[in-house]
């Protein structure tokens, strides 16, 4: 079986692709099956991912695993209804034969996930990680992604190195824990009991 998730997210540089399939695969290696690993596509935009996605689906064999991870950009009505979620918010038309669990969502977005385990931005940032700004973690996944985005830079802005996406986000990636990740987000506990379930 070839097991392959292609991923939103590195922009159009071939560092930062390297950097954030490295993010990911650290994170989702502590979650996936023992030796399952599957394999990372870092595809920059989300419509290359989609793209990239419905061409990998066209060719797969049975029993492959192909999947989509994507930020959610709002927050879903339903996190099991990813593709109703995808073609009202994006306009996708959902490709044939795919299903609701190949759609893996940073709900809404990869921020979200950063800031759902305090410990982990205490650890990279320091003392001068300010923790008031940062949301409370209860019904993290229903803030926009716009008000994570922001308490995450305001908690960082007196540190050293202030958050900004892209090379210091895929850092931060690799070190969450994911067990209190799974306590605070619905969409990433789905993820882990869809991979585990895949792989």
């Amino acid at each position: 079986m070839n097991a392959v998730i292609y991923l939103e997210g590195g922009g159009d540089s071939k560092e930062l692709h390297v950097r954030c399939r490295e993010g990911f695969r650290r994170l989702l290696e502590k979650i996936a099956p023992a030796g399952r690993m599957p394999r990372l596509v870092a595809c920059g935009g989300r419509n290359d991912a989609f793209d990239r996605f419905q061409t990998a689906l066209r060719h797969a064999n049975p029993g492959d695993f192909v999947a989509l991870l994507v930020d959610s950009e709002e927050p879903p009505a339903d996190i099991e209804a990813t593709w109703a979620h995808l073609r009202a918010r994006d306009g996708w038309t959902t490709p044939p034969g795919a299903r609701d669990t190949q759609v893996l969502f940073m709900t809404t977005c990869m921020e979200t996930w950063i800031v759902a385990d305090v410990a982990a931005l205490r650890t990279h940032y320091g003392s001068q990680l300010q923790i008031s700004p940062l949301p409370p973690l209860v019904d993290l996944e229903k803030r926009s992604r716009a008000d994570i985005q922001d308490r995450l830079t305001r908690a960082t802005r007196d540190c050293p190195s202030a958050y900004v996406k892209g090379k210091r986000s895929f850092v931060i990636l690799a070190q969450l824990n994911p067990t209190v990740l799974e306590r605070a987000l619905p969409s990433f506990a789905r993820a882990k009991e869809i991979l585990n379930a895949a792989l």
